[in-house]
């Protein structure tokens, strides 16, 4: 790990709908090419684009265009179900069979906008497929029709990656797919190469699990396609700054990353909404905090006496080491 290499950063592009009024005033509509100029200006390299809310009034060709303008690569695509009222009741799970497909084809469009982009990212959250109440759902009818979906989505387009991201719940009090190793059962059953996992900070957490192990449970068994880091007290889906509260957990979590050789975007899913903090300046400290401890886990990663720590389960010598090195 090489501190010094740049990573592309990207972000919650509708964060920077904050403070609108003030920052273009007089404007009746903000464009999606507008909240790309914005973020840029806090550093952001990369952007993920939401199907189909962000492609509503710009086409793809406007969409790159305003990547190239702000200095931005478009990571991927990331589609988002739950704006839309019908999916209430799911998009792969629901009880209809037509609003199923419904959501199958607009995945494949977007898939296909993917694909004239050139981006080979699709991120699946599916926070509505999931149930609230006993004898709501039928379990097995639900998986099978998740699977099947998910092997109809990945045959679309096989030169693309999709990547399933967990949850354990909200909207829905339980989600299909809650945790590292249930969405790793998921997909061992839909059996494409083209599929994986996108891992976020705070869900991992939410789940009550460690993120450093998630990893590498997921590198293990799958592959890693993007990283979500925030932050959060674990309770529910927080989405704070970088390290405001586990700077150490996410130390582990650089680490073995980085010993999974995952070289993708860093993506800032935070909420300075929560807060009506600057968005700007809360990605700019997102960005400056994980510089920091890309330097700490570069000096760690390879590091004998703590790798012989762990070996024999030394937490009081693997702490010293690496507090001394977090604090020096």
């Amino acid at each position: 790990m090489n501190e010094n290499d740049m990573p592309r950063f990207a972000a919650r592009l509708n964060a920077f709908k904050i403070g609108s009024e003030a920052y273009w005033p007089g404007r009746n509509s903000i464009t999606t090419a507008d909240i790309l100029a914005r973020a840029a200006t806090a550093g952001l390299n990369a952007a993920d684009l939401n199907y189909p809310d962000h492609f509503v009034a710009e086409s793809p060709i406007e969409l790159l265009r305003a990547l190239s303008d702000n200095g931005m690569i478009l990571n991927g695509i990331a589609m988002r179900y739950y704006t839309e009222r019908g999916y209430k009741l799911g998009a792969f799970t629901n009880p209809d069979p037509c609003v199923r497909r419904a959501a199958i084809d607009e995945t494949k469009r977007g898939l296909d906008v993917l694909a004239e982009m050139g981006g080979n990212l699709m991120t699946l959250w599916m926070g509505q497929d999931g149930f609230d109440y006993s004898f709501q759902m039928d379990y097995q009818h639900a998986w099978c029709n998740t699977i099947d979906a998910m092997i109809e989505l990945a045959e679309h387009n096989p030169a693309i990656d999709i990547a399933l991201e967990y949850k354990p719940n909200e909207p829905r009090a339980f989600a299909l797919m809650p945790d590292a190793a249930t969405t790793l059962l998921a997909i061992k059953e839909i059996g494409r190469d083209n599929t994986g996992v996108t891992l976020d900070f705070a869900h991992v957490l939410y789940a009550d699990e460690m993120p450093a192990f998630a990893a590498a449970l997921i590198a293990r068994h799958s592959r890693i396609l993007g990283v979500h880091l925030n932050d959060g007290y674990g309770k529910w889906d927080n989405g704070l700054m970088v390290g405001a509260v586990h700077p150490i957990q996410t130390i582990e979590l650089l680490i073995e990353l980085e010993r999974s050789n995952y070289d993708g975007t860093i993506y800032f899913d935070t909420f300075p909404d929560h807060s009506g903090l600057d968005p700007v300046e809360e990605a700019r400290t997102n960005i400056e905090v994980l510089q920091r401890l890309r330097t700490t886990a570069s000096k760690l990663v390879d590091n004998g006496e703590l790798r012989a720590a762990i070996a024999r389960q030394d937490a009081p010598n693997a702490m010293r080491l690496v507090q001394s090195t977090m604090l020096a």
